[in-house]
């Protein structure tokens, strides 16, 4: 199970994230499933990685942004 520290976290992007309804959260649930997937909080922002090479980056009001072609990235 990913652990992901909220308390730096943009109050939208842990709506979008936690939220049954939100945005994200199918994306959050794949991550938990994905050992390979680490998830750090910077910046507000939460910067996602696969085996230690950053993937993609979510934020609350704008729009995420690809850094590596990944499956994980298919889901958005």
């Amino acid at each position: 199970m990913i652990k992901i520290d909220t308390g730096n976290m943009c109050s939208h992007l842990q709506k979008k994230l936690f939220d049954e309804d939100g945005a994200y959260h199918h994306l959050l649930q794949a991550m938990e499933d994905d050992p390979e997937i680490t998830a750090v909080v910077r910046s507000r922002q939460l910067h996602i990685y696969r085996n230690g090479r950053k993937v993609l980056i979510l934020a609350g009001k704008s729009a995420p942004k690809v850094i590596r072609e990944d499956r994980v990235c298919d889901l958005l």
